[in-house]
């Protein structure tokens, strides 16, 4: 059972956070891969946001030798629930139609006023 860490935050300068939290950008343990909360640069509306967040878990996902297709499960942060309908248009583009995780999507706070989405995912290897 070995535990494989790719990536983290030690170092990062982020504008707009005072101090950015030491994580692992992903963790792969068991043939799991973990990635943590995604967030795009705080800049355009929902839908630019979430594609960008996609597109950075396809290359995390990538680094850690696996896809979408076998996400496991997705938990989405919106900071307001009323761009749900945007958001999912952009998710429903991206996703395996035929392997779609189980996936949570509810409204919160989020680090940076401009943040408008965070995606973290889980995916088999």
């Amino acid at each position: 059972m070995s535990t494989q860490r790719m990536g983290t935050t030690e170092g990062m300068d982020i504008p707009g956070m005072k101090v950015v939290p030491v994580i692992s950008l992903s963790v792969v343990h068991n043939d799991v891969v973990s990635l943590c909360g995604m967030t795009a640069d705080p800049i355009g509306d929902v839908k630019v946001q979430t594609r960008q967040v996609l597109e950075r878990i396809d290359h995390l996902l990538q680094m850690a030798g696996t896809d979408k297709s076998k996400l496991l499960v997705a938990q989405v942060w919106l900071a307001n629930m009323r761009d749900f309908d945007d958001h999912n248009s952009v998710w429903n583009d991206w996703v395996d139609r035929k392997n779609p995780p189980v996936r949570a999507c509810v409204g919160a706070q989020l680090w940076h006023p401009s943040v408008l989405v965070e995606i973290m995912v889980t995916a088999a290897k």
